[in-house]
């Protein structure tokens, strides 16, 4: 389903399965009309927008099969996309933002699309319809609401006014909120085929006539506007649950693949490949902007880089992107038909540490960081003090960027006006003095603390760490030396690699994550939501007021850069004190591509490769 939203960060996946080389079709057998990208990821739902889909590969897939009012280009700029519709200020006073349809656009099962088609947007993003509906309490930790969202407590959530108004000839909606918020362009109202919802929770399980579909959103707009919680209750039953698929085949309910993009999802096989085809109805009736000539796209499944670039050097593949290491940097070097484009990317890994119960899980966490008492949090301080970021960035990142440094903020990307600001004063400093071996020094004496018999060879307590799957070598060699480091302070490090990893993010059966985060919107709010106590990428059971109230201030008024980086060090501040989460580094940028593919333009956003895949084309 169209993502509804632009969701501001994503999680960074890599949980893939190899897959040798010859079973791969040459790409240059086939023709031009195909373009075959390599992905580390595993397709784990068609709904991003849903708790626990939030992936960068579940994201790209829906972004190709779903236009909207706007996206980012790689500047990274937010452009409007004028061939879908098009949204203004209305009023200053009460801020009303109204956005239009414009006329004669289409699903691709031949439905016209209009303004009932943006109301889905309200329904997942605002807690107080859920309860006026009856749909359940989103702050509820243990049972999810009937729409599993994970835009409930965000700055739509907070400051809309109502329920969205529809114009009289359906083609137009206008949003009122309670202030002028910043980025309010990007808070508006995305696109999703609201007739497939009440087909399918009516037992439909192929596509309908078109009169049939324009009745069934007929049925939605009534039944959104009257709040009917039967329907609505069913219907979020099938977003929430019927989308979390990773197999696509002829057996699959097409309703679930309704979109109005310039491609339409054709099969998906695990661990193997993606395959998505032109959107019969895009060429007719465009959402956005013409595709160039490319019919297919297939993202095929290869974890290992190296194995990844030796596809390429074979012409199998046209676009690779993934976590490099050294080995496949300089094997996509060395490949005379390709073209290798570096660059940052808006992606940070970072390692974070359970504070209490995750939202929506179902048991206590009871492991040896739990609480805000000095115990936890000097266990928590010493694991983290004992961090190799520093070995991690120098033997595995560097080989592959030798600018590469260590990541001391979480809010703030080094190469961003005022780090240094922020790093000087957040506390950073007790995890950074000293050399490594002083540091493991130091966390083992707050170990010894409480364990006093603890040692390098007698580990005082386990964590059970969560990272990736054993396919990704940047990600096991990463867990390696994580081990190897803790051990030193005293810390048995339990790390096995799982290609399921990023479904146990709220698991509480895990201590301790690392993983990565991509933005994919520049806002003033930035990631700042990750750790506020309500909001829905929070896995780690943390509250803090401070925190809550500047995040909720970045999403509500509108500050200065000085005073935006003032909230910023708020947050990081009791993030350090509480010894919460820390980043490691910022990815480095390594995309390799067929020389005959013109216009592939790396995005530090995410999507990042298909942003643009309408430009993409093949020279002749």
């Amino acid at each position: 389903m169209k993502v509804t939203r632009i969701a501001k960060v994503a999680i960074a996946t890599a949980a893939a399965a190899g897959l040798a080389v010859g079973t791969l079709s040459p790409a240059n057998a086939a023709t031009r009309s195909t373009v075959v990208l390599v992905t580390s990821n595993q397709l784990t739902g068609l709904n991003p927008s849903v708790s626990n889909m939030n992936l960068t590969f579940n994201s790209e897939v829906a972004y190709m099969q779903g236009f909207g009012f706007n996206y980012y280009d790689n500047s990274p700029k937010l452009v409007d996309n004028k061939i879908f519709g098009s949204y203004k200020i209305v009023s200053q006073k009460p801020f009303k933002v109204q956005y239009t349809v414009n006329k004669g656009k289409v699903w691709s099962d031949g439905t016209p699309i209009n303004a009932v088609d943006l109301l889905l947007s309200h329904v997942i993003a605002s807690s107080s319809y859920s309860f006026t509906a009856k749909l359940g309490d989103p702050t509820d930790n243990e049972v999810a609401p009937a729409f599993n969202s994970l835009s409930y407590g965000g700055v739509y959530d907070e400051h809309h006014v109502g329920l969205p108004e529809l114009s009289k000839d359906k083609m137009s909606l206008t949003i009122e909120y309670d202030a002028k918020i910043p980025d309010w362009q990007i808070y508006g109202p995305g696109p999703s085929p609201v007739h497939t919802l009440v087909l399918m929770a009516e037992g439909k399980k192929s596509l309908q006539s078109v009169k049939a579909n324009i009745a069934a959103r007929d049925k939605f707009e009534k039944a959104f506007y009257s709040y009917n919680t039967k329907l609505m209750t069913a219907a979020g039953k099938i977003w929430s649950n019927d989308y979390n698929i990773n197999t696509v085949n002829d057996s699959t309910n097409p309703l679930l693949l309704v979109g109005n993009g310039g491609y339409i999802l054709k099969t998906a096989v695990p661990g193997q490949a993606v395959t998505l085809v032109l959107n019969p109805k895009h060429k007719s009736n465009p959402s956005g902007p013409a595709t160039n000539g490319i019919k297919t796209v297939v993202f095929r499944i290869i974890g290992d880089g190296t194995a990844a670039a030796q596809a390429l050097r074979n012409q199998e593949v046209d676009i690779y992107q993934g976590q490099p290491t050294a080995d496949s940097v300089n094997l996509l070097k060395a490949i005379p038909t390709a073209k290798v484009i570096g660059g940052d990317q808006a992606v940070y890994e970072h390692i974070d540490l359970r504070v209490d119960n995750a939202a929506g899980s179902t048991d206590n966490y009871t492991g040896p960081f739990k609480g805000m008492d000095q115990r936890a949090v000097d266990l928590r301080t010493a694991f983290l003090t004992a961090y190799p970021r520093d070995e991690i960035v120098d033997k595995l990142i560097k080989p592959i960027n030798e600018k590469a440094v260590r990541m001391d903020s979480l809010l703030v990307f080094p190469s961003e006006p005022g780090y240094a600001d922020v790093i000087k004063n957040s506390g950073v400093s007790k995890y950074t003095q000293g050399s490594q071996a002083e540091r493991e020094a130091r966390a083992l004496a707050l170990v010894k603390k409480y364990y006093p018999n603890a040692s390098a060879t007698n580990p005082g307590f386990t964590v059970k760490l969560n990272w990736g799957t054993p396919s990704n070598a940047r990600r096991a060699a990463s867990a390696q030396l994580v081990k190897a480091a803790l051990g030193r302070a005293g810390i048995n490090v339990d790390a096995p690699g799982s290609a399921t990893w990023s479904r146990n993010l709220a698991s509480n059966a895990f201590d301790a994550f690392f993983f990565a985060w991509v933005k994919s919107s520049v806002t003033q709010q930035g990631n700042a939501n990750l750790f506020c106590s309500d909001c829905g990428n929070n896995y780690l059971g943390y509250q803090n007021k401070v925190v809550d109230a500047a995040n909720t201030k970045l999403g509500a008024v509108l500050l200065s850069p000085k005073a935006k980086l003032a909230e910023y060090l708020k947050i990081e501040k009791e993030l350090m004190k509480d010894a919460v989460s820390l980043p490691i580094f910022q990815h480095p940028g390594v995309t390799a591509v067929n020389a005959k593919l013109q216009n592939v333009k790396p995005n530090p956003l995410s999507p990042q490769l298909v942003w643009n895949y309408w430009e993409w084309k093949y020279s002749k």
